[in-house]
């Protein structure tokens, strides 16, 4: 019965879709529910994610595969499909770098199953799992130190151009002066430093030793928002 679905109503077709028998077809799509269902949890681990995200995440590998059934065998289908998925590409919000990564693997996913290789597509699955779980948890690619951001309130006629870079030098790895602003009316200059400290311990010693030099004005020193890890 239900292999007469693999037969066209239009009585011909170039796909190689109708040698394909209901029990081969209904394991590949065991196969891509599996596999989907990792590569979904893939993406969960360590990561803010949404729930219609991994629910399509893991959906995806079988979507792709019963498209790569249709078209195997059928240029002018397979040319058509890749026309849909441009459209579907400028159709879609900007991800993260993961996010992108996890759909690229999960069509990948599907392109393999929808072929047939269901131990290509578990092996390449489990590979890129263990990969992601290894460089999750490793230091390979960590930043070496928190960002923060330090506000200084300064008077107007102090010379602010080197006046902190000694304090910052002993507490700092790394600093930049990234903006410079005025403040009630004129009478104070704010200024902003990207830096990162040798120890957040030392905190309160940096903050102690720049009020000494501002006249005891306002620091705020704060983490600096997280950048969008996007491609």
């Amino acid at each position: 019965m239900l292999d007469s679905a693999f037969t066209s109503v239009y009585g011909t077709s170039e796909s190689l879709v109708s040698a394909v028998s209901s029990g081969s077809f209904l394991l590949c799509c065991a196969a891509s529910i599996v596999l989907g269902a990792i590569c979904a949890a893939v993406y969960m681990f360590r990561h803010d994610y949404s729930k219609n995200f991994v629910v399509t995440l893991a959906l995806l590998p079988l979507i792709v595969q019963m498209v790569i059934t249709l078209v195997n065998g059928n240029l002018g289908a397979g040319i058509a499909v890749m026309g849909v998925f441009n459209l579907v590409r400028f159709r879609s919000i900007p991800g993260s770098a993961k996010d992108i990564g996890s759909v690229f693997l999960a069509m990948a996913v599907g392109l393999a199953t929808g072929m047939g290789y269901l131990l290509l597509a578990a092996v390449f699955t489990a590979v890129v799992a263990a990969m992601n779980i290894f460089y999750a948890l490793s230091p390979f690619g960590r930043p070496r130190g928190a960002a923060k951001v330090l506000k200084v309130t300064i008077p107007e006629d102090l010379e602010y151009d080197g006046v902190f870079d000694d304090a910052l030098g002993r507490y700092a790895e790394e600093w930049e002066l990234t903006e410079v602003s005025t403040a009630n009316m004129g009478s104070l200059f704010q200024l902003q430093y990207a830096l990162r400290l040798r120890d957040d311990g030392q905190a309160k010693a940096l903050i102690d030793e720049l009020r000494c030099l501002n006249g005891n004005l306002k620091i705020t020193l704060g983490c600096a928002p997280a950048a969008r890890d996007t491609l």
